[in-house]
């Protein structure tokens, strides 16, 4: 599940385990730079630049 503040442009996702992983607006798959809140994604976690791990390639999910 996706939260993000459009005016700050960045956002977390929550994954079924409950890790939450920032994200940035620029990590949205269709290049949009918007998710709805409350929407279930997809994404995939990579190394972030502040030594965090990060949510990347983030898309609507498709289950």
């Amino acid at each position: 599940m996706a939260s993000f503040d459009e005016r700050a442009g960045w956002g977390r996702v929550r994954g079924d385990d409950g890790q939450e992983l920032f994200f940035h607006c620029t990590a949205v798959a269709d290049g949009s730079r918007s998710i709805a809140q409350g929407a279930r994604v997809d994404y995939e976690v990579v190394p972030g630049h502040l030594g965090r791990w990060e949510a990347w390639d983030i898309e609507p999910a498709r289950r």
